[in-house]
């Protein structure tokens, strides 16, 4: 669609921001509490002002369920919305020595129209993604609190007093309950997400099919690749994980080995370090490389972070493949050639 005004939007946990760029390219800054009716209301003011809403193109920052009541806003007006990584919009908008709401706001609409042509309109046919990623942050949040009980547990184990301990220990057991019956409440609704959903079903049984990805490994790179839309490329997706290296030299003089990025998803670097460990310990293939190349001298971590990147390629073959994971593929596609 060729827009032709946008609106630049900043959103807090109580208010957003909101800034229109028009076809004259005049900014003009406004504020709204941030609940869908009040949102709704403010566009509809901005339409009888006299500004475009039909050819309007919204972009704001995810951050997190604070969007919920701007979606259901653009939504019930039919407004194209744009939701944009923050990081993206930061380094492309140049050097900057204030920052507020209202100018930020400013950089969102200026940040629109500039890159119009790179837009991703918001999906709603992603409301289960959304869904299944409230889940998964919710269990984080249970395992984090169940991980602290443990600690605890272990860390005061024969330095405070007997009394105290057991009694702690008995406390803190009864939490264990309650965290479990929990965890298994919140997998049993993802179950039921996925079982529920013919393509996100599809997708999860490809991706199990892999060995060395679990139930976690697949889910977590579903949510994070919205169903495999917002990745097509394996390479984009192992940088978006932390797992493809790369290296830093300027000239002659300043130079590195090649390391992996910090600015990555650290959640899902955790998950597929975890499918690595067990994909050596299972496939017979991963497991001869890794003895292989830690023969060779190489460090045990580089070699992981290979064994990642292999899995990461595997996950995005069976999707494109649209078929289970055969470790005799290749043999099997040069006999039936033959």
């Amino acid at each position: 669609m060729n827009y032709s005004n946008f609106i630049g939007i900043d959103i807090s946990k109580a208010k957003i921001d909101i800034t229109t760029l028009n076809t004259d390219g005049e900014l003009n800054h406004s504020v709204c509490t941030n609940s869908s009716k009040s949102i709704i209301g403010h566009l509809n003011s901005l339409k009888k002002n006299g500004f475009d809403i039909e050819n309007c193109l919204v972009c704001a920052e995810f951050t997190g369920l604070y969007i919920f009541s701007l979606v259901e806003a653009c939504k019930a007006m039919a407004i194209d919305l744009w939701i944009e990584n923050a990081a993206q919009i930061k380094h492309r908008s140049g050097i900057s020595r204030n920052k507020n709401d209202k100018i930020d706001s400013e950089k969102i609409a200026i940040y629109a129209s500039r890159f119009k042509d790179l837009v991703k309109l918001y999906n709603r046919d992603d409301e289960v993604i959304e869904e299944l990623k409230f889940l998964l942050n919710e269990r984080d949040l249970i395992l984090t609190d169940k991980t602290k009980y443990t600690a605890q547990i272990k860390d005061q184990k024969g330095h405070v007093p007997d009394s105290f301990y057991k009694n702690k220990v008995k406390r803190y057991k009864a939490n264990f309950k309650t965290l479990v019956l929990q965890l298994k409440s919140i997998q049993n609704q993802i179950d039921q997400l996925i079982s529920g959903d013919d393509n996100l079903k599809h997708q999860f049984n490809l991706s199990t099919s892999i060995t060395g990805i679990g139930t976690q490994a697949a889910i977590q790179t579903i949510v994070a690749t919205r169903g495999f839309k917002d990745f097509s490329d394996p390479r984009k997706f192992a940088c978006h994980a932390g797992v493809a290296p790369f290296q830093f030299m300027s000239g002659s003089s300043l130079k590195s080995k090649a390391r992996v990025s910090q600015r990555a998803n650290k959640k899902l670097k955790r998950v597929f370090h975890m499918a690595a460990l067990s994909a050596v310990q299972v496939d017979g293939e991963l497991r001869d490389y890794y003895n292989r190349k830690v023969e060779e001298g190489k460090n045990k971590m580089l070699v992981l972070n290979a064994i990642r990147s292999k899995l990461i390629h595997r996950l995005f073959a069976v999707i494109r493949n649209n078929q289970k994971y055969d470790k005799n593929y290749l043999n099997s596609l040069a006999s039936s050639i033959r």
